[in-house]
């Protein structure tokens, strides 16, 4: 995989986890939640972890989509 084929996989996918983290910080509060009745941490904390945790899953799905499309030689239309 050349830094080329990374960036394809990596940029769109930054792109959607700051759209989804958009979405999140304007929606849901994080000292609201609470997991097992405890509040795990802070604001700032909350909307990084989130963030990263929306890039990776973006990213798992732009590596797939990039593993899956035909190479140029399998490519029989052209």
């Amino acid at each position: 995989m050349g830094l080329r084929s990374l960036m394809w996989i990596l940029w769109p996918s930054f792109l959607a986890a700051a759209a989804g983290s958009a979405l999140i910080f304007a929606l849901i509060d994080p000292l609201d939640v609470a997991i097992f009745g405890h509040v795990p941490t802070g604001r700032t904390g909350f909307y990084t972890v989130s963030f990263f945790v929306l890039w990776v899953m973006a990213g798992l799905s732009s590596t797939l989509t990039a593993y899956l499309m035909p190479k140029p030689e399998e490519d029989e239309d052209l």
